[in-house]
C-alpha cells in the first residue's frame, strides 16, 4: 500500500549501515530531521526526539509507507537530511 506523503520520499537515496555516509556523521541533535538509511520510503522523514548513547527516539509521523510514528533506531541507520535536500523533497 502507498502512502500519501508529502514528501518524495523515492528521492531519498537508499544509504546501509556499513556505507561511510552512515558512519560519517558529526553527531544527530535533537529536532533535526532524518530517515532510515535503508528503507527510506517504508519509514519516511522524522524528527529526532531523544538521544541515548548510540540509540535515538525518532516521530516519523507516519509519514512513510509503513507508517511507523515513533520508534529507536541506532544511530547508523539514520541519515541526517540537509536544507538543500530537504527542498528536493
Amino acid at each position: 500500500m502507498k502512502s500519501e506523503s508529502a514528501y518524495r520520499l523515492d528521492r531519498l537515496p537508499v544509504v546501509q549501515a556499513f556505507h561511510w555516509r552512515s558512519r560519517a556523521k558529526s553527531g544527530l541533535r535533537k529536532g533535526e530531521l532524518v530517515y532510515y538509511g535503508p528503507f527510506p520510503a517504508s519509514y519516511g522523514i522524522g524528527e529526532v526526539n531523544a538521544i541515548v548513547g548510540s540509540f535515538v527516539a525518532v516521530n516519523f509521523r507516519g509519514t512513510g509507507e509503513a507508517r511507523v510514528h515513533h520508534d529507536v533506531i541506532h544511530e547508523r541507520y539514520l541519515i541526517p537530511i540537509t536544507k538543500s535536500e530537504l527542498m528536493r523533497l
